[in-house]
């Protein structure tokens, strides 16, 4: 193989995936056997084996169990708000963002108490081990699974006040921002970086994914002078939906 030369398997997987993309294999088409991949491809059957499993890694077919490969139906990306922090509607985003967007939203959540692990605790400023609430979520759109949420918030800051529990007591589901408030913690910055992994199993399991689906991963913390107060981490289908930011001009 000269310098800058694909592997066998990737070549195949890039035609393959052309005629996916241009409509030539259609969604719901069988892709061709292996045994026809290395009739047309003159490849073996590994190499015809390992392109199918780039494409099935990239989401493009799928496999039917007794039935063979098929190619599956490719969704319209959608968009999922993102915003800076929004203090005086009082509302956690995910409420916020979709009631600008006109759509119905629904989620699920629980929270316990527990230790932070190191990276948590780096992003919390916090030394490993110290207690944290930890609270998840799953975000529905219209009934369908749209992102999932875990976040972290020090218990040395929020531990015996009305507001430890995020989704329950007076301003329960109401946000960090106002949340914070009203412990006298006063939010003013919030970061978030962006990143893309394979999704883990369980997380592909509560969004509807197949193993090997990419999903956007949201690292976000707020802060209050300079101190983080909450973090937490945002996954999202990447075959689904895109991340939109709109960010207040200053």
């Amino acid at each position: 193989m000269t310098f800058g030369e694909q592997p066998a398997y990737l070549r195949v997987a890039s035609d393959l995936r052309r005629k996916i993309v241009d409509g030539r294999l259609p969604p719901h088409t069988r892709l061709p056997s292996q045994a026809r991949i290395r009739e047309e491809y003159g490849v073996s059957d590994t190499v015809a084996l390992e392109a199918r499993k780039v494409l099935m890694a990239e989401g493009l077919v799928e496999g039917r169990s007794g039935s063979g490969t098929y190619v599956r139906e490719r969704p319209v990306p959608r968009r999922v708000a993102r915003s800076g922090f929004r203090p005086e509607r009082g509302a956690t985003p995910f409420r916020q963002e979709q009631a600008d967007a006109g759509v119905h939203g629904t989620w699920e959540s629980s929270s316990e108490q527990t230790e932070a692990r190191a990276a948590v605790a780096e992003r919390l400023g916090i030394e490993p081990g110290d207690r944290v609430m930890r609270t998840k979520y799953l975000f529905r759109e219209a009934g369908e699974p749209v992102m999932l949420s875990t976040s972290w918030e020090p218990l040395a800051l929020t531990g015996r006040t009305p507001v430890m529990l995020p989704e329950e007591g007076p301003l329960g589901g109401m946000g960090v921002v106002e949340r914070m408030r009203a412990i006298d913690v006063i939010v003013d910055n919030v970061t978030e970086e962006v990143g893309a992994r394979p999704g883990l199993a369980e997380e592909l399991a509560l969004l509807g994914g197949v193993p090997g689906h990419v999903v956007l991963v949201i690292q976000r913390t707020y802060f209050a002078s300079g101190r983080p107060v909450e973090t937490a981490d945002v996954v999202i289908p990447a075959d689904r939906y895109r991340a939109a930011y709109h960010l207040p001009v200053k």
